[in-house]
């Protein structure tokens, strides 16, 4: 079985727009209460490990009595309110993440909901959620009839636009394609990658370009007194400039994913640890811009739709300093230098040379070479 997620514009009405604003504090609310007395348990308990095993946690239906309006919104939205908490400790404890902080309102505003019993359906341009009953959106691709809906999640961006994933799963055995066609792409700071054989992404660098802009209205609503009419208008404008941004990199992203898992058997990169090269190197906003993590896992999931590979080879990889042609590692090579000159006669561009090496190296795990 796989999982599939298909997003789609809300067009919420008045009515419906206040249940979700209802929704969205409630969850947030009781992820906060259980958080508090998890925090108190531990406390409480910190220096008798044995009696913390045996403590029953809070569930959502404990603070109906106490704070009635909770039963007022979907209870699964709840329900799912307590399983995120419970992932947020689980990753806590195995080292993934730091331990969980309370929900502010400044938080990403959104909520999930299973289907149960079919209370979930799709209508012409309509969606029946609990709750809510039917509300418009926007469904510019159909979900296929052997798909089954598993659970929706309903989001609220910063610029006030509403938006629904749709969980669905499906029957998926795709057959493994023989490898035929294999490309190395070596990350860049300023284009996304260079391939094996010397093409280039050509990033547009959406923020870069927009960051003029961008400071020139931030600094108007830094002039602005918070929470009155024109900071609010001044925010939405900064906020519509961020979102912009985002959509101009996802559909960057996802259209040149598409090319290459399309022309592409396997494709080989290596494992990049993306936040520590922007801390080390101090390239935060040349890291941050071209998105290589989003690329990455938009291209991992297309490749596996058609039973094709993606190979990371390790980060620690000399793919710069190795002679794609005879072989020869150098011992050091600094940033500044662009072209990659060997010993044995050999000259080409430093990224491609690196991306050619990549590509050997995923060859040598495919046993091809």
């Amino acid at each position: 079985m796989a999982n599939k997620a298909y997003q789609f514009r809300l067009y919420p009405t008045k009515e419906q727009e206040e249940l979700l604003a209802k929704t969205f504090g409630c969850v947030r609310f009781v992820y906060n209460k259980m958080l508090e007395e998890r925090i108190q348990m531990f406390e409480k308990f910190k220096d008798d490990q044995e009696s913390l095993k045996q403590q029953t946690f809070p569930t959502p239906a404990k603070y109906k009595k106490e704070f009635p309006w909770l039963k007022e919104v979907d209870s699964l939205a709840l329900a799912n309110a307590q399983l995120n908490l419970q992932k947020a400790f689980q990753h806590f404890f195995s080292g993934r993440a730091g331990f969980p902080k309370f929900k502010n309102r400044k938080a990403k505003q959104s909520y999930t909901t299973n289907m149960v019993n079919g209370n979930i359906k799709l209508s012409d341009g309509y969606i029946k959620l609990p709750k809510l009953k039917w509300i418009k959106f926007k469904q510019h691709r159909e979900i296929p009839a052997h798909h089954i809906i598993k659970s929706c999640t309903i989001t609220k961006t910063k610029t006030g636009k509403y938006y629904i994933s749709i969980l669905t799963e499906y029957e998926h055995q795709p057959a493994l394609k023989e490898v035929q066609t294999v490309v190395g792409l070596d990350f860049s700071m300023s284009t996304l990658y260079v391939d094996s054989e010397g093409k280039r992404a050509n990033y547009p660098r959406f923020y870069r370009k927009a960051l003029e802009t961008l400071a020139k209205e931030q600094r108007k609503l830094s002039r602005k007194k918070k929470g009155s009419n024109r900071w609010h208008k001044q925010r939405l404008k900064v906020a519509k400039l961020h979102e912009k941004i985002a959509n101009q990199r996802k559909d960057f992203l996802h259209k040149e994913s598409h090319k290459l898992a399309k022309r592409y058997d396997c494709v080989v990169i290596e494992d990049l640890n993306m936040k520590g090269m922007s801390q080390a190197l101090h390239f935060g906003q040349g890291v941050h811009d071209n998105g290589w993590g989003m690329f990455t896992t938009f291209l991992q999931y297309k490749l596996v739709e058609q039973g094709k590979k993606l190979i990371k080879i390790d980060k620690w990889f000399p793919s710069s300093k190795t002679c794609s042609c005879c072989g020869r590692v150098k011992e050091s090579l600094s940033l500044s230098e662009r072209t990659f000159r060997c010993e044995c006669g050999f000259e080409s561009d430093r990224d491609v040379n690196a991306a050619i090496n990549i590509k050997h190296e995923g060859m040598k795990r495919l046993a091809i070479v």
